[in-house]
């Protein structure tokens, strides 16, 4: 890779180095020129301006959300990606290529090119907890590959989601450190967590929360973060067009909800109607023509309660009624179109860099999904996924149909059924959050580097893990991994490059990874020398943690030859128990090497564990003036628990009107604001039944008619909420007053039991993102003064276990 190099003349302005690697940034240069008392005997002299080596490529490294192995065409599914199909026929695909199972301890392995718990993500940070690998924090020194490169002169740049910044980090007080723009990125646009609304995203550009759809009905993110992208790439080239830049690309396609446009989404109307279980047989006849899988793999059987799935058991397509087979349909065509519409806006970020003339020197990676497909719809699908979030696991089939044409519009937040799942992780077994198993790690993923791969087109069948893209980046610009960045000394990167299988010659060389372990949730896996040991599942993630945690060591073993058997299909451990046991202490060696331990399947300890906080314990929240864009995890909590809101407002001459404080929007939260100048309190179930305190008749007719508007001046409105715990998402008793004056009181059947929003923020003088009824437009805001306005709550009314299952619903919300 060389030592470091200056082109042109030393000291004068267009000189530029490029750096041996060790040490970024380098220690400043003596300056080389003369200084006198008078400039006239001075000579000036500049240090060089640092650049990557000469013919080093641009890099556009993109990944896509939630798509097992068998959703793209370029893989064997039904779905046309012709983006990665373009990519895959320039250079290669790879039949063998692993995530960790889940999206963010993913990502961390992603751009830092170390094993997911050696950058402390051994699960969501949602989980974080206070050992090293489950942390959810990336240590200084490990660099990302975001940091090496722009030390080493590349414009780098993040699109779409991050979730790699701790959830007690995501508000503006910061610190940015583990923001993108804290880990390597000179650039970020895109939305925090591991969900967002398409049509409303919680949406950032670099730290600054912003709300591009207001006044544009036609807006999406999907194609939002394509326009920025292609918009950055033609002012970089304008600004400095011998630039190198490096460019990831992460929208949120296809992670639920599944929002695309609806002209995707009429393109594949009437396409699944034939079924998950013929959509199985379909991908893996496919899988076979196209030879992204072996000619004799074995399609592994439908779950229908063998012990080697835990018992878990799907219902058949013939089982179903003719009106569930026509929901289902609708499911699978919504989730159809948001894949094919989220690779159609990768392929226009594409085609600008060609447009630009840069393609020719341009590397790209394009790995089709995080993890699996997601099985965390239920088994009937959902309008809004957030009723599955909170253990609604069943809705009334009526109340589902209300939403069959509208399904993937803003009025919606869907998700699939898990049956369609399993069908688009075909040939495996399982989905995403499980690690043990193929179905939940096996990712397609082709790569192009026109003039540097020999043999375009065809496949390769290495065993490779994501933790190889780091150092396969690395080894094809020509740069070193540092030792030593902003002055700390640096772990070594874990991944082996992937670089040797450019090369034609090698098309049945073994893999260079010879060894990778898996683990999430205790699920486990690992892989040496063609060799794979797992343990079997003991319950199906669509259960939403519902199942008996065993203790870690009571986990069942199975064993595989994945060389003879790529589908996991044939469980040799009776056969060979001493290739078992060997494996399952080389697991344990593993472990200890890579921060795994301690093994840690519970999830109450875990989202109670204490971390940091800004309103960790606070029991009185008190705010002034306009306050929005307040992160969940920084708002106050009132669920399932006593409550009290008490706002002090000014009204002035000629009334007010506006939102006073709201949590949430359409699919679940909360408002309190004057309409029309009276006092209203809403509370919004999941979208669907809403609850509404107000004067005069607004009770009956779902607006006041006969209350009063308050008179100008200052009034104090106080919503007062009894619980009927204990015991989660139970009913209680609101009173809404006015200086003193019962308004209304009303009594709700139900609440929501645990989780109100994933990143609806928390907003006082306004509603940003989509309102909690549809009796106001936003942003709604307060045209009076809010001069203070104070929550205080009660203890939680929830027993452990009622907790327990509450942190699996959170957990699984936020993946």
């Amino acid at each position: 890779m060389g030592d470091q190099k200056v082109t042109g003349v030393l000291g004068s302005p267009s000189a530029t180095t490029s750096l041996d690697g060790k040490q970024l940034p380098p220690l400043p240069p003596e300056f080389g020129g003369v200084i006198k008392e008078s400039a006239k005997d001075s000579s000036p002299w500049w240090a060089p301006q640092v650049v990557p080596p000469q013919g080093a490529p641009n890099v556009l490294l993109i990944m896509t959300d939630d798509m097992g192995y068998g959703v793209s065409s370029a893989f064997g599914g039904v779905i046309p990606t012709p983006t990665i199909e373009r990519v895959a026929k320039a250079g290669l695909r790879y039949t063998h290529f692993h995530s960790t199972a889940l999206c963010s301890p993913t990502r961390a392995a992603l751009i830092t090119g170390r094993n997911h718990h050696s950058v402390g993500s051994g699960v969501i940070g949602e989980l974080a907890t206070g050992f090293p690998g489950y942390d959810s924090v990336i240590t200084p020194e490990k660099a990302s590959i975001g940091a090496i490169l722009r030390g080493n002169g590349y414009a780098t740049s993040w699109f779409g989601k991050n979730h790699n910044t701790p959830t007690y980090q995501y508000s503006l007080a910061g610190p940015f450190d583990q923001w993108p723009s804290g880990v390597g990125f000179d650039y970020f646009y895109g939305f925090m967590g591991g969900e967002t609304d398409q049509w409303t995203p919680y949406l950032f550009r670099d730290h600054t929360q912003i709300s591009p759809w207001i006044g544009r009905e036609d807006y999406n993110l999907t194609t939002d973060l394509a326009d920025e992208a292609v918009k950055y790439l033609g002012d970089l080239n304008a600004a400095a067009p011998d630039k190198p830049f490096f460019l990831y690309y992460v929208p949120g396609g296809s992670h639920s909800p599944h929002q695309p446009t609806k002209e995707w989404i009429e393109k594949f109307k009437g396409k699944f109607d034939m079924g998950y279980e013929k959509l199985r047989e379909e991908i893996f006849a496919n899988q076979k023509r196209l030879g992204v899988i072996p000619a004799d793999s074995e399609l592994t059987p439908w779950p229908d309660g063998q012990p080697e799935f835990g018992g878990a058991k799907l219902p058949r397509w013939d089982s179903l009624s003719l009106i569930q087979k026509k929901l289902y349909a609708r499911q699978a065509e919504v989730f159809a179109a948001y894949v094919a519409y989220t690779d159609y806006e990768i392929g226009r970020v594409i085609q600008q860099v060609e447009d630009m003339g840069k393609l020719d020197n341009t590397l790209v990676i394009y790995i089709c999904g995080d993890n699996g497909t997601s099985a965390e719809g239920t088994e009937e699908g959902t309008f809004n996924q957030m009723t599955a979030y909170n253990g609604v696991l069943t809705l009334p089939e009526a109340v589902q149909m209300l939403h069959y044409e509208n399904w993937g519009s803003e009025k919606t937040y869907p998700h699939m059924a898990v049956q369609w799942s399993w069908a688009f992780d075909t040939p495996f077994k399982w989905t995403k959050q499980v690690a043990s198993h193929f179905g939940g790690t096996r990712q397609g993923l082709a790569i192009s580097w026109p003039g540097h791969i020999e043999d375009v087109g065809t496949t390769r069948s290495q065993f490779h893990h994501i933790i190889d893209i780091v150092p396969t980046i690395l080894e094809a610009v020509s740069i070193n991994a540092p030792e030593i960045v902003n002055g700390i000394p640096q772990k070594p990167i874990e991944g082996v490059s992937m670089a040797y299988t450019f090369d034609k010659a090698i098309t049945d060389r073994p893999s260079a990874r010879t060894t990778q372990y898996f683990e999430m949730f205790c699920n486990r896996g690992i892989y040496h020398d063609g060799w794979y040991a797992c343990t079997t599942p003991f319950a199906a993630p669509w259960l939403m943690g519902t199942g008996k945690l065993p203790d870690i060591n009571d986990y069942q073993w199975e064993l595989y030859n994945v060389i003879e058997d790529y589908s996991q299909n044939n469980d040799l451990k009776q056969k060979n128990p001493d290739k078992l046991k060997e494996l399952q202490a080389l697991f344990l060696t593993e472990a200890a090497k890579y921060q795994v331990l301690p093994l840690d399947n519970t999830l109450l300890p875990r989202i109670l564990t204490p971390r940091p906080s800004a309103t960790a314990g606070k029991t009185v929240f008190t705010y002034t003036g306009e306050r929005a864009g307040i992160p969940v995890g920084n708002a106050p909590d009132i669920l399932n628990k006593d409550y009290t809101i008490t706002a002090q407002i000014t009204v002035p001459k000629g009334g007010a009107e506006g939102m006073i404080v709201t949590m949430g929007g359409r699919f679940g939260g909360y408002g309190l604001f004057l309409q029309d100048g009276k006092p209203v309190f809403v509370y919004n179930l999941l979208d669907l039944e809403r609850v509404r305190w107000e004067g005069g008749v607004g009770g009956i007719v779902g607006k006041d008619i006969f209350g009063r508007a308050l008179d100008p001046g200052k009034h104090t409105i106080v919503f007062d909420f009894t619980y009927d715990g204990p015991g989660p998402g139970k009913g209680g008793t609101g009173v809404f007053s006015v200086d003193g004056k019962e308004l209304a009181k009303k009594t709700m059947k139900h609440s929501i039991p645990i989780l109100m929003s994933i990143d609806e923020t928390f907003d006082v003088g306004l509603d940003t993102r989509t309102g909690v009824d549809n009796s106001y437009e936003l942003p709604f805001k307060f045209t009076g003064t809010i001069d203070k306005l104070t929550f205080k709550l009660g203890p939680s009314q929830l027993s452990e276990v009622e907790q327990k299952t509450a942190a699996k619903a959170v957990a699984m919300a936020h993946d």
